[in-house]
């Protein structure tokens, strides 16, 4: 089950970049605390060994005063040192525990209590150091230090932190743009060619060579792919041009077959219809079709079929159609047609063209002749059907006249007649 909406799936581009930036953020932040509490660790040494300096400066200073029992200079003393050093509070104490000079830092508002908390969580305790005189305890002295440097060292490291993680930040979008380019762009070639061919069928499109080397070898794959079914593509066409032509056209001749013809037909009564024109189909049959078939066998009879075709179809103009019905039967559409005088004169030049002999196998030939029946829409018909039926008829007729003209004039050969249905 997908844990995302269609339409809101992350783009890789934009897991990329926000990966490349979350490991960018990390990796500064890590580096900058690390270095940030290793500052502040060796921060944290530096002062304590600075108080311990101080506290022997001290030390060397109040001795005196110590000796004498004189708070004013004890004090005096301790100011002029700890006001300028890393303390917030300094005591000079006797040899008993009692106070005998005091130092703290004058108080200046939230930042002095920002500093004494710092103070005491990075820094140890306040330091105690003896007074020691001619080998003998007179006092000793107890600092407490001063959170200022760590303040700053902080505040410092924090906005370094802040720059850091910005630049990184700013540097790690650039890379990851510039990486995701040398990605995505490849990948966004191959995704537009695919999506080409499968909707457009354009198997032609190729993908264009990757910089990274597996993006590469994808596309190289991909387009050989390509190349398989543009390959297929065109096989699977032109076998579906070789079915549909052998689903409409005759095997033998080569002509158009009933079913062609009839469709044509219909469309030029159609059209024929609204422009108000004629249009006339001639049925042609073989006289002798037979008597050669049985006299010279098959193939021979193959000869003489698609000699006839060959013929009628030299003398039709180039909007005209021949097709062959069946048998030794063919039919012819004019069409447009201006007037019957036409298709007559048409079907007598067709006859004429049958006056040679044709050449049959075995270097014989043989003379044939046709009997031609002409209709005209919508004279003799409104449908294929009828015009078919009344070219037919008239074609009889036809090859009646010249059995008729045979048997009287006593000719060897048949003659050949064109009959118009009327």
């Amino acid at each position: 089950m997908s844990l995302f909406k269609p339409g809101t799936r992350p783009t890789l581009r934009s897991v990329l970049g926000r990966g490349h930036l979350i490991v960018a953020l990390v990796g500064v932040s890590m580096a900058s605390v690390s270095l940030t509490l290793l500052g502040v660790l060796a921060l944290r040494v530096y002062a304590d060994h600075n108080l311990h300096l101080i506290a022997r400066s001290i030390n060397y200073t109040v001795e005196a005063a110590v000796v004498f029992n004189d708070k004013s200079a004890a004090t005096e003393a301790l100011a002029l040192i700890a006001s300028t050093e890393e303390v917030a509070d300094a005591q000079v104490l006797d040899h008993q525990g009692r106070l005998l000079a005091r130092w703290q830092r004058p108080e200046t508002g939230l930042f002095s209590d920002l500093e004494m908390q710092i103070a005491k969580t990075f820094l140890e305790k306040p330091i105690s150091m003896p007074i020691v005189h001619q080998g003998r305890e007179i006092g000793s002295i107890e600092l407490t230090g001063h959170g200022g440097s760590l303040l700053r060292f902080l505040l410092s490291g924090l906005m370094g932190i802040i720059l850091c993680t910005a630049i990184s930040a700013w540097v790690a979008l650039y890379l990851a743009r510039r990486q995701l380019r040398g990605i995505t762009g490849p990948l966004r070639s191959l995704a537009r060619v695919a999506h080409a061919a499968r909707s457009e069928r354009a198997f032609d499109r190729r993908v264009p060579p990757a910089q990274i080397a597996e993006l590469d070898n994808l596309g190289n794959d991909f387009n050989a792919l390509l190349d398989e079914l543009e390959s297929w593509q065109t096989h699977l066409q032109t076998e579906n041009e070789t079915l549909a032509h052998l689903a409409n056209h005759d095997s033998l001749t080569g002509l158009p077959n009933r079913a062609f013809f009839e469709g044509r037909l219909l469309r030029a009564l159609r059209n024929a219809s609204k422009l108000n024109e004629r249009v006339a189909v001639l049925f042609l049959d073989s006289d002798r079709f037979k008597e050669i078939n049985d006299s010279f066998g098959h193939a021979s009879g193959d000869a003489v079929l698609v000699a006839v075709a060959d013929r009628v179809r030299a003398q039709l103009r180039e909007e005209d159609l021949v097709a062959r019905l069946g048998g030794d039967e063919f039919a012819v559409l004019l069409t447009p047609l201006h007037k019957t005088a036409d298709a007559e004169r048409i079907a007598e030049k067709i006859l004429a063209s049958m006056e040679v002999p044709i050449p049959l196998p075995g270097d014989s030939q043989v003379l044939t002749s046709l009997s031609i029946g002409v209709a005209v829409f919508p004279d003799h018909g409104n449908t294929p059907g009828a015009l078919l039926d009344a070219a037919d008829a008239a074609m009889y007729q036809a090859k009646r006249l010249a059995r008729g003209a045979q048997h009287t004039a006593g000719s060897e050969h048949p003659t050949a007649d064109v009959q118009t249905r009327s």
